[in-house]
């Protein structure tokens, strides 16, 4: 697929903000699910693009720096694999797999992008040091958009890149990839989901937590259920929750904590410390 002159504009200018907000992390133009997103809207492929950026989510939920170690490159992983997917005009399941599958090594590839803006950026801070003891503030905040700027072209660059070579090559690219490697980069891809999802319920487990957990488990399997009927139960739930919550403290379970059990005004919590 060929992208006309203002749609190409605005892919190279929603990537350099992908760049610019892996540092800033503001307005999160670099994660996937919004700079996948954004590049669907301005190429008309949103829907196939949406998917793409979800499925990147929950990997990039896995992904974190810890201490020196510098965590794979979301911002080029999700603006790569958006462009490759557009230009190769397989917008069905397959080439949402084989962009997925591409967005992986992109991302470990983009380390390479991240240490060298880093290495020039450590020459950029001693700049500024020497500004600030001439005392010039103006000087400190060229540098300072400088050193933005270079964040953003770390992954406007590459974008402008895959536009110029265009759908031929990328759609013989992907073909050119042998099997046993798309499947394995897609389900390392899930493994890491699976790392990252269960990341987040680390955070958010709690005994209040679980039941409604164990509910939307069992929920989402059924396979007739919509996520706005998922998301009419959760609030449901919620709703429900918070009356009980409510009026946990009123007469009605006087006579449980009289009898030896708990009553701490959380109904919920309650019956599991009695239970």
């Amino acid at each position: 697929m060929q992208l006309n002159a203002i749609q190409i504009i605005l892919v190279v200018l929603v990537s350099f903000l992908a760049g610019m907000e892996g540092i800033l992390d503001e307005f999160h133009f670099h994660q996937p699910v919004i700079a996948c997103t954004l590049i669907g809207l301005v190429t008309g492929h949103l829907i196939p693009c949406v998917i793409l950026g979800g499925t990147l989510q929950m990997v990039a939920l896995g992904w974190a720096n810890i201490g020196a170690a510098v965590a794979p490159d979301v911002a080029l992983a999700s603006v790569a694999s958006s462009i490759i997917l557009v230009l190769g005009g397989d917008f069905d399941a397959k080439g949402i797999n084989s962009a997925f599958a591409v967005a992986i090594p992109l991302a470990v590839a983009g380390l390479l992008l991240t240490i060298l803006v880093r290495t020039i950026s450590t020459g950029i801070v001693h700049i500024m040091d020497r500004a600030a003891e001439q005392g010039s503030f103006r000087k400190i905040e060229m540098w300072q958009y400088i050193a933005i700027c270079l964040q953003g072209l770390r992954i406007a660059i590459p974008a402008a890149m895959i536009l110029a070579v265009g759908a031929g090559p990328v759609k013989a690219l992907l073909h050119m990839m042998p099997k046993t490697l798309t499947d394995g980069l897609a389900i390392g891809g899930g493994m890491v989901v699976a790392v990252g999802y269960a990341m987040v319920i680390n955070m958010m487990a709690s005994r209040e937590v679980w039941p409604f957990f164990a509910i939307g488990f069992v929920l989402a399997a059924i396979d007739k259920l919509t996520l706005i009927g998922l998301g009419a139960i959760g609030l449901s739930l919620a709703l429900i929750y918070l009356k009980l919550e409510k009026s946990g403290g009123s007469g009605s379970g006087s006579g449980d904590s009289g009898a030896g059990g708990s009553n701490t005004g959380d109904p919920v919590g309650d019956i599991i410390d009695n239970y």
